[in-house]
């Protein structure tokens, strides 16, 4: 599809502490520039955002403790050893679209269910290492983040024109992922070598909290801009769900990161909807005589056929016939509008 996206030189700014107000007038105004950074940009800053400065340094802190430790102390808890897809991903693990692997190595934990919630391939307890603090300092993030993506999905439901509470009331448990990502100096690195090669985000939108620059977004005369780090601001992008939701009126935005010039820790949380929720365009916002433009997929499903077919370890189980893609399931890169040139709908593996 045609990028609906303007040929932005830098992202917009928008204060979202007015989305918290018992005013709804204000509410609504903090909405509507919420609304309009999505539509032009697809990628912004937000301010306001209310997570307190002491939960990201204790954050920053333990990440650099856990990545300081040994390799073999942190394959402990590989990924692969979980059932849910939560652990220690190192480095060669992920390979977006046919590149090289990228160059970082990362945590990923995910909504840490309790034991009666039905337990899926990217929905359970999480993997947590036996380092003292990781865990408190983690979770602790965890729920300060998801917080503020409550209050951003209550701002995009306004700003379409929707109840405020059209998405928020499907979410309970959702597959909402944490990244913990650790990219090291290499130097000797060629320098079109990147540290994680371009893509869409596969969720809602995506709240990142990223510690050097290092990230380019695509704009929609194709021209890669620099998004440096905005001190006190999260980066928050829409994903390949929004853009379904909202029928293409927000489309998922192509980025990377470049080949860094020093050490960088990232800390994107990607925002979902509950696992069994149908993401479809919203029947609400079709004008009459409008087509739908996506077919529709399960949160959670979608999130595991773009998992399986991105991480080593599940690649290689897809390719022994331990595991299958499921129903409806797309091919990496279908969404944002890159998709086209990318790939469409395929078929599931029996």
């Amino acid at each position: 599809m045609p990028s609906r996206h303007t040929a932005f030189q830098t992202l917009p700014v928008v204060d979202v502490s007015g989305l918290r107000s018992a005013d709804a007038a204000q509410r609504q105004a903090t909405a509507a520039s919420l609304g309009q950074a999505a539509r032009e940009a697809g990628f912004l800053y937000v301010t306001g955002h209310g997570v307190p400065a002491a939960c990201i340094t204790a954050l920053l802190a333990t990440a650099k403790a856990y990545f300081d430790q040994p390799q073999a102390a942190k394959m402990a808890n590989y990924i692969g050893h979980s059932s849910n897809h939560s652990g220690y991903v190192p480095q060669g693990e992920e390979q977006f679209y046919g590149a090289k692997p990228d160059l970082k190595e990362c945590y990923d934990l995910g909504f840490d269910c309790a034991p009666q919630v039905p337990r899926r391939p990217m929905l359970g307890s999480n993997q947590w290492p036996a380092m003292p603090g990781f865990r408190q300092s983690v979770e602790a993030y965890y729920q300060a983040v998801f917080s503020l993506s409550q209050d951003l999905f209550r701002g995009f439901a306004l700003a379409l024109g929707l109840e405020e509470d059209r998405f928020t009331r499907e979410i309970t448990t959702p597959p909402s992922q944490l990244r913990m990502i650790h990219y090291p100096w290499q130097p000797d690195l060629p320098p079109d070598r990147p540290g994680i090669g371009a893509h869409t985000d596969y969720e809602c939108f995506t709240i990142l909290l990223p510690t050097c620059d290092g990230l380019e977004v695509e704009n929609g005369a194709g021209q890669w801009i620099d998004a440096p780090v905005l001190p006190g601001a999260f980066v928050i992008n829409i994903g390949d769900m929004m853009q379904v939701l909202s029928n293409g009126r927000y489309v998922a935005t192509t980025h990377r990161v470049r080949k860094v010039d020093q050490e960088r820790w990232s800390f994107p949380m990607f925002c979902a909807l509950d696992y069994d929720t149908v993401i479809a365009p919203l029947p609400e916002l079709l004008s009459p005589g409008e087509r739908p433009l996506h077919a529709p997929v399960v949160c959670g499903d979608h999130l595991y056929a773009q998992t399986l077919q991105t991480f080593s370890y599940l690649k290689a189980r897809l390719a022994r016939g331990e595991l299958a893609l499921p129903p409806g399931a797309h091919q990496l890169g279908s969404f944002g509008h890159g998709g086209a040139r990318t790939g469409n709908d395929m078929e599931a593996s029996a």
